[in-house]
């Protein structure tokens, strides 16, 4: 058997994508990839890259009952990794044993890395992505927002350099970097850092002015190249893959470099489109959840009756305003009489008796038995004018679900309904609620997820919520039972910012057809 593909995986994040080439098989039952270190500097991320890691150790469906036990709440991690010794410090060891800053602990990272490839000749790959705050378009609007702001003195846009620091120690055969679609249109001093960053990656000794022999050709994952032994793009957008095309329920749009060292003359093939999947058909199975109240008290009798006033009063208070089919269509819903629904949990208990509706290879991709409930499945608490809007948003999308954009725009709004902005009716909060409406993918899940529900509202207009980390999480396609260290804040922000696992393994196939 041919020795596994070693990974070197940076700016790792909850490990998204090394999920993704982990958990590819070949046409043998094999595993081709091993990752041999994950650097992540942001803690409860590092702690979820390193507990994946040791889920990793154990062949599927040979993971112990402990770890089940783990994830919901019934042991401690440490007993965990005592129960099974071996394995955690050998996740450990992958992880780099705590968070380290590509920047700052390099020392540490390089020597780790070194020793761990010593007297190693075969394959390798590195794969990661730095953090894209610096270019963004929210986190470029941020930043123009400060007076003392200056681009080039933004450690950020240089966190590349970081990774090209790492490709000129390894020489990687392959490697994979994503990133924001905003890094195409970023400048410093009025230049587009983009074409610097691709250059750079084609020759990183070069750009780092240190000694080196491997140079790269740079390859879209969607679309041939011109010439494919010295590929190039008429456009630099052909590096963006739309992940709605290829099986991802979310319109997703990232950009994601293929690097192949010169030395390799073989020719890689890109992804290839799929029928589109739809966010019920990925999160409807889910237990139904209510929304928390966020002030004066939570429990499921006080929500009952905040939530039957606002069932009751909204088909009057919509026919007063014009919204007579709207008004009908509540209405309708009351004959459904309110569920003592529950807030969910960091571990839901609750079976799932709904099928879900996604395709089947994403089923079996999803789906592990042995949880026996939901992981990462509480709600977040709502004022109680936002349960209302939540419900009209949800019941309005419905309504329209025809439109290709079904949310109510601000002047869609009944008054009694509209928010107390000031600027509300200027336009420029359009779209400050969002459904995620049926029969459509989602829009882009991003770390704001963790401030900002009012942009992720569930299509149920029963619930009255904001979508859950779980949910959120399943529309990243990551499997049900990877599990989400850290407070829910942090806990979005590790989904919001990830690679889709799934995405990833459909282009670790394709690197892996380079090998």
């Amino acid at each position: 058997m041919r020795p596994q593909i070693k990974i070197i995986d940076l700016f790792a994040g909850p490990g998204g994508l090394g999920e993704g080439f982990s958990a590819l098989v070949d046409e043998k039952g094999h595993h081709p990839f091993s990752i041999i270190a994950s650097v992540e500097a942001e803690e409860s991320a590092h702690k979820t890259l390193q507990l994946r890691a040791f889920f990793r150790k154990f062949p599927k469906g040979k993971v112990p009952e402990e770890y089940y036990q783990y994830v919901r709440g019934e042991i401690k991690r440490e007993e965990l990794f005592a129960a099974y010794s071996d394995e955690a410090k050998a996740a450990i060891e992958e992880t780099l044993e705590k968070p380290r800053i590509l920047g700052e602990d390099n020392t540490y990272i390089e020597k780790e890395i070194k020793q761990r490839l010593k007297d190693y000749d075969g394959k390798k790959v590195v794969i990661g992505g730095p953090p894209c705050q610096a270019y963004s378009l929210v986190g470029r609007a941020r930043n123009m927002g400060k007076t003392d702001y200056v681009a080039k003195d933004d450690h950020r846009h240089f966190l590349y350099k970081e990774y090209l620091n790492i490709l000129n120690i390894v020489e990687p055969d392959v490697f994979v970097m994503e990133n924001v679609k905003g890094i195409l249109s970023a400048t410093i001093d009025d230049e587009k850092i983009f074409p610097k960053i691709l250059e750079d990656l084609k020759n990183p000794s070069k750009a780092l002015g240190k000694r080196g022999k491997s140079k790269y050709k740079i390859y879209s994952l969607v679309r041939p190249a011109n010439d494919p032994l010295n590929p190039n793009y008429e456009n630099i957008s052909d590096f963006v893959i739309k992940a709605e095309q290829y099986g991802i329920p979310q319109a997703r749009h990232r950009v994601i470099l293929l690097g192949i060292r010169e030395d390799n003359t073989t020719i890689p093939s890109i992804l290839q489109t799929t029928e589109q999947v739809n966010i019920e058909d990925v999160i409807g199975d889910l237990p139904p959840l209510r929304s928390g109240l966020s002030k004066g008290g939570d429990d499921a009798e006080k929500w009952n009756s905040v939530a039957s006033e606002i069932f009751k009063e909204m088909p009057r208070q919509l026919k007063n305003s014009g919204h007579a089919k709207l008004a009908k269509r509540i209405k309708a819903l009351q004959a459904n009489k309110l569920k003592n629904l529950q807030r969910g949990n960091i571990f839901y208990a609750s079976e799932i008796t709904t099928e879900m509706s996604a395709p089947e290879e994403l089923k079996t991709w999803y789906k592990d038995e042995k949880i026996k409930g939901v992981l990462n499945y509480e709600t977040r608490g709502h004022i109680v004018t936002d349960l209302a809007r939540y419900l009209f948003c949800a019941a309005f999308a419905e309504e329209n679900s025809d439109r290709e954009n079904p949310n109510p725009k601000a002047q869609e709004f009944p008054e009694f309904l509209a928010p107390n902005h000031k600027n509300w009716e200027s336009g420029k909060f359009a779209d400050r609620f969002r459904v995620q409406a049926k029969g459509k993918y989602a829009t882009t899940i991003t770390s704001h997820i963790s401030k900002d529900g009012h942009y992720f509202i569930h299509y149920d207009p029963q619930q009255c919520r904001s979508l859950t980390v779980r949910e959120a999480a399943r529309i990243q396609t990551f499997p049900d039972n990877y599990f989400f260290e850290g407070n829910r804040t942090q806990q979005y922000v590790q989904v919001g910012n990830a690679v889709p696992p799934f995405l990833a393994k459909l282009i670790a196939k394709i690197v892996h057809e380079e090998m």
